[in-house]
């Protein structure tokens, strides 16, 4: 068996999408026998650059996990300890998770100083992103800077693939689909969800999920839910998630088109043990990013066996069958109410949850493990 360090988000950094996914990774490998560190930030991003009210877990550390906190992403000293602790940790794999080019001078530095220390494992990427989502200064030059450090680069995209030629990465890649998030438990009868959330039973609900920011396109939503005909329905939309945006300009959408009564606004932190029962409650699924890769709320939605909306940007359409598991549609708000108006008007929903529920196999973390490790 093997010995494996990943290397990125984990405890005690908030359970994000990130952290929940290499956590999760390391319970994968431990199932299969392997011996799993996860080398994590005592500091990911300075207070002036974090969007959210705190960047810490409030959960104790999780006591199946061997956990390292090294890493401050400002602090080179730390970067050089980072280096030989993974060097003189002797490992057979070393997996980094890299997703936008702020990190790119730790993540680089790490993975070549550590060769300079006598690292002789593999050294593979998890690149969520290759450019990111908001502009960046010299972004290319620091996604080069982190890829040039590495052997080999997994993807969860095309799109991010098509990444990797504009920066000119030349070493080997493999496009490898999002796992499932199967560990949020198992999914909940609606009611239960339902009353859990103190929401009406009477009414359909559509679900927005995650951190909100600019790209992912909640201005899109609203102004779609603005839509005359869906007042024809008891839907009411369900924002779950905390602002890493302004709210200002999404209250000031909800006041423009009277949309108060027609939400349900969750605008705190939903920690894990939360997720089931939002999913459980919710009709669709619905991401209407102006911009995209790939998003672990999809992964979630197969999970709960929840129909999605997605736009036609990045990855997101790559694993929707447009009329069959959920719509694939512009970035465009008329064309979104269309689809939200059409899954009411035709009751798609069992239909589509079933389509969803047979697609999900693909979405192993056995199969993205072992060829993570190929």
């Amino acid at each position: 068996m093997s010995k494996i360090l990943i290397v990125g988000p984990s405890w005690p950094l908030r359970a994000g999408g990130m952290s929940t996914f290499n956590e999760r990774l390391a319970r994968e490998y431990m199932a299969q026998g392997h011996t799993v560190t996860i080398v994590t930030f005592s500091l990911q991003y300075p207070a002036i650059l974090f969007p959210g009210k705190t960047q810490f877990s409030e959960e104790p550390k999780p006591d199946d996990l061997s956990i390292e906190v090294l890493i401050n992403s400002v602090n080179p000293f730390t970067w050089f300890k980072t280096a030989r602790y993974i060097a003189h940790a002797r490992a057979d794999l070393v997996i980094y998770r890299y997703w936008m080019p702020f990190m790119a001078p730790a993540l680089g530095s790490i993975a070549r100083w550590s060769r300079w220390f006598g690292n002789k494992a593999r050294q593979v990427a998890i690149a969520d992103n290759v450019l990111p989502h908001e502009k960046f200064p010299f972004s290319k030059q620091l996604a080069r800077y982190f890829l040039h450090s590495i052997d080999k680069v997994v993807t969860m995209s095309a799109a991010v693939q098509d990444e990797l030629k504009i920066v000119g990465f030349k070493k080997p890649s493999t496009l490898l689909p999002h796992p499932l998030y199967d560990n949020f438990g198992g999914k909940t009868e609606r009611e239960t969800a339902i009353s859990h959330l103190k929401l009406n039973p009477n009414t359909i609900y559509f679900l927005f999920f995650g951190f909100i920011r600019q790209y992912k396109g909640l201005d899109l939503l609203l102004q779609a839910f603005s839509d005359v005909r869906l007042r024809r329905y008891p839907v009411k939309l369900i924002v779950a998630g905390e602002f890493y945006d302004s709210p200002d300009r999404y209250y000031r959408l909800i006041r423009e088109h009277k949309l108060t009564g027609q939400l349900e606004m969750r605008t705190d932190f939903i920690p894990n043990e939360e997720v089931k029962y939002y999913f459980s409650a919710a009709s669709l699924v619905t991401q209407t990013y102006h911009h995209a890769t790939q998003s672990g709320v999809t992964q979630i939605g197969f999970q709960f066996d929840v129909p999605m909306l997605v736009t036609n940007v990045g990855g997101l359409s790559e694993l929707i069958e447009h009329g069959k598991s959920g719509y694939v549609t512009e970035t465009n708000p008329q064309q979104i109410a269309d689809a939200m108006v059409d899954f009411l008007e035709n009751n798609r929903f069992a239909a589509f949850s079933k389509e969803v529920s047979q697609l999900k196999h693909r979405f192993s973390w056995l199969t993205f493990a072992q060829n993570l490790q190929a």
